[in-house]
């Protein structure tokens, strides 16, 4: 019979840095500007450690197979689909999620405030990833026309069709932030 340790989980059910087993990795990710350190299994998504192990749950888990863009999030200003990015593939460099988009003062990204005010969300569960593309599509230089938005955000999925809204808003914060 062998002997095993068992860890009682802090009160709220979550074990950041728990004694790590033989296969667990230290990382350490740069999010939203804040450092934060980990012992993770190889195999964790970026999306599980943002979720799961740092409680950033605006990064939404959608699909888990990257077909619907609703996890995406900024590597080093480049948009990924955090389901299919192992968190150790990002060590080192710097990741945005959607929790880090607006300033310190809460004042909104002008993508944030233009999916306000052209209501370019019904349920909200694409928002986040919608949000994370549509910033880089405009820093990508593919906002120049509403073919070219739907083009460049044609990755990220909204089950309740507020594409026209959506499409609006890009079009509204690329306008904003050439002025």
């Amino acid at each position: 019979m062998t002997s095993q340790t068992i860890i009682d989980p802090p009160e709220d059910g979550h074990i950041l840095n728990s004694k790590a087993s033989p296969t667990a990795l230290s990382i350490h990710l740069t999010i939203n500007g804040r450092a934060h350190s980990l012992d993770i299994e190889p195999r964790v998504t970026l999306l599980d450690a943002l979720r799961e192990r740092l409680h950033l749950s605006g990064t939404k888990k959608g699909c888990d197979q990257g077909q619907c863009g609703a996890c995406t999030v900024h590597v080093d200003g480049e948009r990924v689909l955090a389901c299919l990015t192992l968190a150790a593939q990002v060590e080192g460099r710097s990741i945005t999620t959607i929790e880090g988009l607006a300033d310190e003062d809460g004042t909104l990204h002008a993508v944030q405030a233009a999916f306000l005010e052209q209501d370019a969300f019904q349920c909200g569960y694409c928002t986040p990833g919608q949000i994370m593309s549509a910033v880089a599509c405009i820093r990508e230089g593919h906002a120049g026309s509403d073919e070219e938005i739907r083009e460049y955000m044609a990755g990220n999925l909204c089950r309740c069709g507020a594409y026209p809204h959506i499409v609006a808003a890009v079009r509204q914060a690329a306008q904003e932030l050439r002025s």
